[in-house]
């Protein structure tokens, strides 16, 4: 028996099971402290259901999810009016050189993934369901690239990516705190806590508040730099380079943004955007989730497992060694460590929750609370979904 649901049941269903996995989320402690994704937990139920279903031959679902593209789309747009190049400028040199170690880090997750792919005999494209698209990328980015990759003749990537985005967010949830503390104890850096200046912190927070009558323009903005992006997407298709569809609106807004911050003639209503952008997420989670076809994971399950631990040891590896030694071996170095557990395995939240479970112990790190979030919420996202498109065409 097949169940057909059509685009109006579809995003209703997917309403429904974020709104079931904010109700778990909030009365079942182990998920708000992982920061699982309402969606997630939600979606993971009813892709179960599903699956048992298939597997026992009651009933096949089939979805018309033409409105997780539109959701998709709409939410990288909004991760393109992040990219604020004036606040990446006064960052000053710490923030441009975590940056980098951010690009390295991404390149080096696809890396390590086709490598061990290739070990254990399997294709190219496969590794990268391992690497920075679940990594980095997390849910969202899982959902965008998934398809593309099943284009290319992945079978089940869109699930191997949600699988190991879920994966990384418990495996940086559950690294981050234990190593930024190892560091601290290790190295006495208690006397190493300095208390920076903060004002662009709080000036920037101060762009990100919401106005109720602000909403409406902020809509028609998303809209604007849809439109335009098109016309992106467009011109990149030329280059006979595979690109995901968003590429050309997250261009937009970028530039939308940068044109508003340096010239001061356009307001950008960055808060509400933010605010729009995480209901096109949860709805696009929502409808991505309650899609997956669990029972392809079968024939991946040990690969995956292997795939994985490679993605933790490389985290440990790089967060221990890399950044802690770069960033100058103090205390925001070690808070700075966690936060990259945090966002370089599952996501900015996570990343927020690692630092503030140690600055809660030892003291506040203003560099670390500057540069984690707008690296990992402005920069993160734009610069992986470059890198991974670059490694899709590569390959």
């Amino acid at each position: 028996m097949t169940i057909q649901l059509d685009m109006y049941q579809t995003i209703a269903v997917a309403v429904v099971v974020l709104m079931l996995g904010n109700f778990l989320k909030h009365r079942i402690a182990i998920l708000e402290r992982f920061c699982i994704p309402a969606p997630v937990i939600g979606g993971v139920i009813f892709a179960i259901f599903t699956c048992v279903c298939y597997v026992t031959g009651f009933a096949e679902f089939s979805f018309d999810d033409i409105l997780k593209e539109v959701c998709m789309v709409f939410f990288f747009t909004s991760v393109g009016f992040q990219a604020n190049l004036k606040v990446l400028k006064s960052g000053g040199k710490p923030l441009l050189i975590f940056l980098v170690l951010v690009i390295v880090l991404i390149i080096t997750q696809n890396f390590t993934a086709i490598g061990l792919a290739n070990l254990l005999g399997l294709d190219s494209l496969t590794g990268m369901t391992t690497g920075s698209i679940p990594m980095v990328g997390g849910h969202g980015t899982a959902g965008a690239f998934g398809p593309v990759l099943e284009d290319f003749g992945i079978s089940g990537a869109t699930t191997v990516c949600t699988a190991a985005a879920t994966f990384g967010l418990v495996a940086g949830s559950l690294m981050g705190g234990p190593i930024g503390n190892r560091l601290i104890k290790k190295h006495n850096l208690l006397d190493t806590i300095k208390n920076d200046d903060d004002t662009l912190l709080v000036e920037e927070e101060e762009k990100h508040e919401r106005h109720f009558s602000m909403y409406a323009p902020a809509v028609f903005q998303l809209i604007i730099a849809v439109g335009i992006g098109t016309i992106f997407s467009k011109l990149l298709s030329l280059t006979g380079m595979t690109f995901p569809i968003y590429i050309g609106a997250m261009i937009a807004a970028a530039i939308m943004r940068n044109i508003g911050e340096y010239t001061g003639k356009i307001t950008i209503h960055m808060g509400e955007i933010n605010d729009l952008g995480g209901i096109c997420l949860s709805l696009f989670l929502g409808i991505a989730m309650i899609t997956l076809k669990l029972w392809q994971l079968a024939d991946l399950a040990l690969p995956l497992v292997i795939l994985l631990a490679g993605q933790v040891a490389l985290m440990f590896l790089f967060s221990y060694i890399v950044v802690f030694n770069v960033m100058g071996r103090n205390y925001d170095a070690a808070v700075l460590v966690a936060g990259t557990c945090g966002f370089g395995m599952g996501a900015t939240p996570n990343a927020m929750a690692n630092m503030q479970a140690i600055c809660e112990k030892y003291g506040p790190s203003v560099k670390a609370y500057l540069i984690i979030p707008i690296v990992g919420s402005l920069f993160a996202d734009f610069l992986n979904s470059l890198t991974i498109t670059f490694f899709i065409n590569l390959l």
